[in-house]
């Protein structure tokens, strides 16, 4: 297929372009900034005309494409006031995504995110582990992930035709940020994810399965590495952290306290990734 991913340049933007160019897809890159040329068009996904413009065809870039992939966004809480966060990404993803059904594309993956799981955890959640039926926004990030979705699960009942796949991606990890395992016996390392991530490949992995997967209708997946990024028994690390919150009784000393199994089951997603192997503390 020819597939547009935005935020093309970004640490999971980046990995996945090089996934799905290996897979023998013909990618186009949107980003604000990037590398130019080839496979690469500069794109501010803020303006609705530029976006849909960009999605309808670029002069010596593409004249049309099959799939997108929506990446774009202001990564985490912090970098701009919480309003702006909010503001921007969901009024890039309405462009990107209503763009998109202007322009006839049927087949949308898109990044969600933890924080519509409930991120940081201050509030404890029903149970453990979590899993896709869980949903909560605790700061302006995550509200516009859950209003996104909201507005994907609307929007496929547009068109019969329509496919929208949101990947609630954890933390993600470049394949040079392992040092950080370093902290895996502190308790408190990665207690506002749960002790969760994804290596950004495996990342990459998930969009490439999502697309090939794709259906007419609307699906959300948790996208996570199935072992916890902590050295801390997993049900030790659960009552620590949310005492009395009921735990799966089959839960093994390593697993992950979100529930990837959906995302197994139907997409076949197993990583190839842990901070184990790639990290000795």
């Amino acid at each position: 297929m020819r597939i547009a991913v935005t935020g093309s340049s970004g640490k999971l933007g980046s990995v996945t372009v090089e996934r799905l160019r290996a897979d023998g897809h013909d990618v186009i890159g949107f980003d604000r900034a990037g590398r130019p040329g080839a496979g690469f068009t500069q794109v501010d996904l803020t303006d609705y005309g530029q976006t849909l413009d960009a999605l309808l065809g670029v002069t010596a870039r593409h004249t049309g494409v099959d799939a997108l992939v929506h990446l774009a966004a202001i990564p985490v809480n912090g970098l701009v006031p919480d309003i702006t966060t909010f503001q921007n990404n969901l009024a890039v993803t309405g462009n990107v995504l209503f763009a998109a059904v202007r322009a006839g594309i049927r087949t949308v993956v898109a990044a969600s995110s933890i924080t519509a799981m409930g991120f940081p955890f201050d509030v404890p959640p029903p149970s453990l582990p979590i899993d896709e039926s869980h949903t909560r926004a605790n700061n302006s990030y995550g509200l516009a992930k859950v209003m996104e979705e909201a507005m994907f699960g609307q929007l496929v009942g547009w068109d019969p035709e329509l496919s929208i796949t949101a990947l609630r991606f954890t933390n993600v990890v470049g394949a040079d940020e392992y040092d950080t395992f370093g902290r895996a016996t502190d308790p408190e390392y990665r207690r506002d994810l749960i002790g969760t991530y994804v290596d950004a490949r495996d990342g990459a992995q998930a969009v490439a399965l999502a697309l090939a997967a794709a259906r007419p209708g609307f699906e959300t997946y948790a996208i996570a590495a199935p072992d916890s990024g902590s050295a801390i028994p997993s049900r030790e690390l659960a009552n620590l952290w949310f005492p009395g919150v009921p735990v799966d009784p089959t839960m093994g000393d390593s697993d992950a306290l979100i529930s990837t199994r959906k995302a197994q089951e139907r997409l076949g997603f197993v990583t190839e990734h842990r901070w184990r192997d790639e990290f000795r503390y």
